[in-house]
């Protein structure tokens, strides 16, 4: 008789497959004793029993029993075949209408010779010691969370052998994350172009794979690198399904670690209002974050709200031109804005109105000064209220942990613990806040000053707009509006 060997280890580990090279030496010798003929093995590594979708081997020894290669299917245990009991009779039962009998060893069971009622007993036993299991791993992980051990693998840290619970700073991959968020913020590219520039330059992710849009993202909002440890933002609802749900962050577990720190809190913020103000953009009018040319998404037609988009001529000579992409793309009938504009008509244009705009320039700048130092000193910046909030924060934080601490050697309950630092978590995030607040506004402000000094040294200092990025002029300029008319209105963006 032809028969398959089916086995399976549920996790990759050296322990895990010294077991599923045993099973494998078991059917080899079962084989040998009763003369049967081993047609095919079949060995999930490292697979998880909870779900039939991932396990290829299992997948395949099914498709081969309904090309009918084998008369019996062996496995050792129930638990080796599933642990979800309605994966293991709606297998069993495809089987048997093949007219193949599953053969567990362990048991002495077969699945036409035994009830159905008692292999589903055997299964319900298997899934009951699977989410056993899982509420253990959960354990284990909260308990960790919460207190603020790091995860396994994060590109520019590593881990020493035989320690779990910590990272140290791996220098190298370190200046290439912060060269991913400069990229980001100060040169405006999006995560599909940084991606890009990365494997034009041979770099490659932890595992030594080519960077992908979803790695750059998940770089650029890992709070890790601001020096804080985030644990429990998810948690699995469903063993068997592996359903994951977000939990409220007023329940997350953070942790500083400023020995963790690559890039300081107030860039990895910067990042993420870049990306809110992205997200927000593309959703309320669909436009999309670009900065390839010049005056890429800068432009917008006043008729339709959508983006100018560039094109070049070469005939006879060349001509870079913009035109509005709603009335180029959907017609007339939808935007009646058939202005052309001339790229260097605009920079010459921008060139004036800057020369103007600074016209002036000793009593601008003393005025813009004065005025950046009323403001500054009318929002807060100010020591003695920067000290006054770090030390109400120290003393909060003090205390969170004190109350953590207690909780994880058991000397609180959880809802005691909710009960005593439940009050605590607003007032840390409002002075966290406060602090981001402060530290931004000091950075912006300096940022300010020093753009004034260099801005207003002469005449023949003023900015070239032909050597500006679209980044920094989109710094300077919110947005140029064309009418139908051919009338164009420049928006400075706000100093605030």
């Amino acid at each position: 008789m032809n028969i398959a060997a089916y086995c399976r280890v549920s996790t990759d580990s050296a322990d895990q497959l010294n077991s599923l090279d045993a099973q494998k030496r078991f059917f080899a010798e079962y084989c040998a004793k009763t003369g049967e003929t081993l047609a095919r093995m079949y060995a999930d590594e490292g697979i998880s029993g909870t779900k039939v979708r991932n396990r290829r081997e299992f997948l395949k020894m099914m498709e081969d029993a309904e090309r009918g290669l084998f008369e019996l299917v062996v496995v050792k245990d129930i638990s080796r075949f599933a642990r979800n009991t309605v994966d293991l009779l709606q297998n069993i039962r495809r089987l048997k209408t093949l007219g193949i009998e599953t053969l567990f060893l362990t048991a002495n069971m077969t699945s036409m010779g035994s009830s159905e009622f008692v292999l589903t007993i055997f299964g319900a036993l298997a899934q009951e010691e699977s989410a056993n299991t899982s509420k253990r791993v959960k354990f284990g992980k909260r308990v960790n969370a919460e207190k603020g051990r790091v995860p396994n693998i994060v590109y520019g840290y590593d881990k020493t052998a035989g320690d779990f619970f910590n990272l140290r700073v791996n220098e190298a991959e370190a200046a290439l994350v912060r060269r991913i968020f400069a990229l980001y913020t100060d040169e405006g590219h999006g995560a599909f172009k940084i991606a890009a520039l990365l494997n034009e330059s041979d770099s490659r992710t932890k595992r030594g794979n080519r960077w992908s849009q979803n790695a750059v993202c998940r770089v650029l909002t890992n709070e890790l690198y601001s020096g804080l440890v985030v644990n429990g933002k998810q948690e699995v609802a469903d063993f068997l399904t592996g359903q994951r749900v977000k939990r409220d962050a007023a329940d997350w577990m953070v942790h500083e670690r400023p020995d963790l720190r690559i890039v300081e809190p107030e860039v990895f913020e910067r990042v993420q209002e870049i990306k809110r103000s992205r997200g927000q953009t593309f959703k309320v009018n669909g436009g999309r974050h670009s900065n390839k040319h010049l005056f890429s998404t800068l432009i917008k037609c006043s008729e339709c709200g959508w983006s100018f988009r560039r094109t070049l001529r070469t005939y006879k000579n060349t001509y870079v031109r913009w035109v509005c992409s709603g009335h180029n793309e959907r017609g007339a009938a939808s935007c009646q804005n058939a202005v052309t504009l001339d790229e260097d008509e605009m920079i010459g244009v921008l060139q004036t109105y800057f020369v103007k705009l600074l016209g002036r320039k000793e009593n601008t700048a003393a005025h813009m000064v004065r005025e950046l130092e009323r403001l500054y000193r009318a929002k807060g910046g100010d020591t003695g209220y920067e000290r006054e909030l770090c030390v109400n924060l120290e003393r909060l934080r003090r205390s969170r942990q004190k109350y953590m601490d207690m909780y994880a050697d058991d000397l609180i309950t959880r809802d005691e613990l909710n009960e005593r630092i439940g009050a605590s978590r607003g007032k840390i995030a409002h002075l966290e806040g406060e602090l981001h607040m402060l530290a931004h506004r000091q950075a912006k402000y300096e940022h300010l000053q020093s753009m004034l000094r260099d801005t207003f040294r002469g005449p023949e200092d003023i900015i070239d707009v032909r050597r500006m990025t679209n980044a920094q002029i989109k710094s300077i300029v919110q947005k140029i509006e064309v009418d139908r008319h051919g009338g164009v209105d420049i928006f400075l963006r706000p100093l605030n």
